[in-house]
């Protein structure tokens, strides 16, 4: 597998006219801040993790479960690599693991259906989808998902020819050794073709865009001093220290 990973390119975008076969091939080479375009998230995809939510989904002021997807913006000041440190705020005692497949978009996706969403995929990376725990949903707060280091990404993307099917990948948590979750891409609203029309039919998603398929119900917790590892299978395998940041 690692003959087919390949390095993130050094640059802000893939191009639309080059295959993901043309960057340099290097699955020793770990993440460093990698130069995606936007990073989406997308909230309660998971179907489980919906369904936790019980009748609080039909509640003011939105009255029912989402009908689109639900989605929010890590900005580049979260993005870090494999092996890299992840600040816990002071204040905070722990932080929220989310474990999700990354999706590269590798050529401009516009109202695109369904059954064509798959070719707009340049490849698949392993992403830590961190969070301030918190009790919102719709809505989070940026103080609870984009501080500095909150979203770990890597250490490679896949190419998408090599994934003969992202909507059943395992997915497991480890902290510090200790497996503390263990899911699947599987279960989800909307599987990753879904996902990306529907978010297409209201949005364009460039080249370059990193699209989150959602984490799952039951997300463990970590606090400074703990190795959190996260593996999906056929991706990689991401791993990223805790520590304590004395800053606001």
């Amino acid at each position: 597998m690692l003959s087919d990973a390949l390095a993130w390119p050094r640059h802000a975008a893939w191009p639309e006219d080059r295959a993901l076969a043309q960057w340099q091939r290097d699955g020793a080479t770990a993440l460093r801040a990698p130069p995606v375009g936007t990073a989406y998230g997308v909230l309660l995809n998971h179907c489980a993790a919906l369904a936790a939510l019980g009748d609080a989904v039909h509640a003011a002021p939105y009255k029912a479960p989402p009908r689109a997807p639900v989605l929010y913006i890590k900005p580049r000041n979260t993005f870090v690599g494999h092996g890299d440190t992840v600040p816990v705020p002071e204040g905070v005692d722990e932080l929220e693991v989310g474990a999700t497949l990354g999706i590269v978009i590798g050529r401009e996706a516009c109202r695109v259906g369904e059954a064509d969403a798959l070719a707009c995929v340049a490849g698949y990376t392993v992403c830590n989808d961190v969070s301030v725990p918190h009790a919102s949903f719709y809505r989070p707060s940026l103080r609870f998902k984009c501080r500095d280091g909150f979203l770990p990404m890597g250490p490679w993307v896949i190419a998408a020819r090599h994934v003969a099917d992202p909507d059943a990948l395992a997915v497991r948590v480890h902290l510090d050794g200790r497996l503390v979750q263990q899911t699947s891409t599987a279960g989800m609203q909307r599987p990753v073709a879904r996902l990306i029309a529907d978010v297409s039919a209201f949005m364009t998603l460039a080249a370059g865009d990193l699209l989150m398929l959602g984490v799952a119900a039951g997300a463990p917790r970590a606090r400074a001093g703990q190795r959190v590892r996260i593996e999906i299978d056929g991706i990689g395998a991401l791993e990223n220290p805790l520590v304590a940041d004395g800053g606001a």
